[in-house]
């Protein structure tokens, strides 16, 4: 079951129109969200960045859309399902006609709902994405459904037998991987691309500098990442609102530590 403007609606009847502008122009904004024991975690961080987003993007904010709102949509769509669901997608787009410039900026919107497992691989083998690039903008921030470069990564990483890929923006800085934000570990040094070079403004990675900024014993940094420093790292994780923390364990002929990512976790999942 699925929630569509609301409404409970079987998977199998609903059909996308082929003037739906997601469809025909990527004219649409999605969040990632994760829910356990029916609490939608961290659900102010996706509501405010949706919002910010919506903004961005000149889509009309229907008044009702409040905080409650959108938390409440979820929940419903939880409980229309089996109730163990733990992925939810919510899926904004520009419900008009036109073509590039659309006749209003009214919105509709559909949130999907699945099971996925969390658990983090013990075996994470990662490599570099060089084919494409992130341009480094304010749109590249948001989570938009404009996902080429993310979808032949994850393409990539599935024929050269990959957990991940690591993206790069056209001044060849890492950016993030596929579906996650990128964490180096060097000494008590932790260093994340900065949001100036085209990363997701991503929910855990904002929750992750806010717990590792409390840490005296570490300092954090947020400045250009070149692909070498990968190599020299002492420790590589990713992180992103399912999983919560991933640790890196290989970057081609690179073992690395987990024993300090794996400590962040647990006290990530403790914030949700």
């Amino acid at each position: 079951m699925i929630n569509f403007n609301g409404n409970i609606i079987a998977e199998d009847f609903n059909r996308i129109d082929y003037n739906n502008r997601g469809f025909k122009y990527g004219d649409a904004l999605f969040e990632t969200l994760k829910v356990n024991n029916e609490a939608v975690l961290f659900c102010e961080d996706h509501y405010f960045r949706l919002m910010a987003s919506m903004r961005m993007l000149r889509m009309e904010i229907p008044m009702h859309f409040t905080l409650e709102f959108f938390e409440s949509e979820i929940l419903k769509t939880i409980n229309a399902n089996k109730g163990d669901e733990n992925r939810v997608r919510f899926t904004v787009y520009r419900d008009s006609e036109g073509l590039y410039a659309p006749t209003t900026n009214k919105i509709s919107y559909i949130i999907d709902v699945k099971k996925v497992d969390i658990t983090p691989k013990q075996m994470y083998r990662i490599d570099l994405y060089k084919d494409f690039t992130i341009h480094p903008n304010l749109l590249a921030t948001i989570k938009s459904n404009n996902k080429l470069v993310n979808v032949l990564s994850g393409i990539y990483a599935q024929e050269n037998d990959l957990e991940n890929c690591v993206l790069l923006n056209a001044n060849k800085n890492v950016v993030e991987f596929t579906n996650g934000n990128i964490f180096l570990i060097k000494g008590t040094t932790v260093t994340t691309p900065p949001l100036a070079d085209g990363c997701v403004k991503g929910v855990m990675r904002k929750n992750t500098i806010d717990l590792l900024s409390k840490n005296k014993e570490i300092q954090l940094v947020e400045e250009s990442i070149s692909p070498f420093a990968i190599q020299k790292a002492d420790e590589v994780f990713m992180t992103n609102v399912i999983v919560g923390l991933q640790p890196v364990t290989n970057y081609r002929k690179k073992q690395f530590s987990t024993n300090f990512g794996l400590k962040i976790r647990e006290d990530l999942l403790s914030l949700g």
